[in-house]
């Protein structure tokens, strides 16, 4: 084995990666608002916020193919304004990776900040504190379990996207080939059994403990009430 063999496990790390912090950073905000938030609609967001969940991998990447391609409104407008191409390339598949993982994020950090007790939210807003002072000082250190768990199930979930990635950013060898994407190929060419099962290994192996990392973040109470 040779450096360009672990290139596909590097691009599947760093998109995993990307993709974990791109969701953190939206998510955080949105299960906050869901989980006390009061306004119309709610249930709307939170369904469609968990909708890559119970999608097919192919029709959630043909939804995006029709936000992100050339030819789609924002992905037209990305390549005029700043010249960016997100179809086939690797940034492309980063945010693939991270619609398809939202949920996985959502779900146990919108149950840690429900289990939060809001009196110790209102006591800190009763001493003076803004709603951000409110929000770092008082409710994250008591959720952060739970936020972090979302992150790393969110983490294992992007690293292994297949179907998602494949539609968003093709299968173009150094460029957009991640683990799973390898795998299938190494299945699928006579002779490359070998490689398929040490790719497959090691994605085990990172997902596993990503699993059970997780397991020990989760909080005790469940992921929502």
């Amino acid at each position: 084995m040779n450096s360009a063999d672990f290139a596909p496990l590097w691009l599947s790390l760093r998109v995993a990666s990307l993709a974990t912090l791109l969701i953190a950073t939206l998510g955080v905000p949105l299960a906050l608002l869901l989980a006390r938030g009061r306004f119309a609609g709610k249930g709307l967001l939170a369904g469609v916020l968990t909708l890559p969940l119970v999608l097919p991998p192919t029709v959630l990447g043909f939804y995006l193919l029709q936000i992100l391609g050339r030819r789609a409104w924002l992905g037209l407008w990305l390549e005029q304004t700043f010249g960016v191409t997100l179809v086939f390339h690797w940034s492309g598949i980063v945010i693939a990776s991270a619609v398809a993982a939202f949920p996985l994020f959502l779900l146990p950090a919108r149950g840690a900040i429900e289990s939060v007790d809001p009196n110790l939210e209102d006591a800190a807003r009763l001493l003076g504190r803004g709603e951000l002072s409110v929000f770092l000082s008082v409710t994250v250190p008591l959720a952060w379990r739970g936020i972090v768990a979302g992150a790393l199930l969110a983490f294992t979930r992007a690293l292994g996207d297949f179907g998602a990635t494949l539609m968003v950013g093709g299968n173009i060898e150094g460029v957009t080939r991640t683990a799973s994407l390898a795998i299938y190929d190494a299945v699928n060419t006579p002779g490359q059994m070998d490689r398929a099962g040490w790719l497959t290994a090691w994605i085990s192996i990172v997902s596993i403990v990503a699993l059970c990392l997780t397991q020990r973040g989760l909080p005790a109470r469940g992921l929502g009430r």
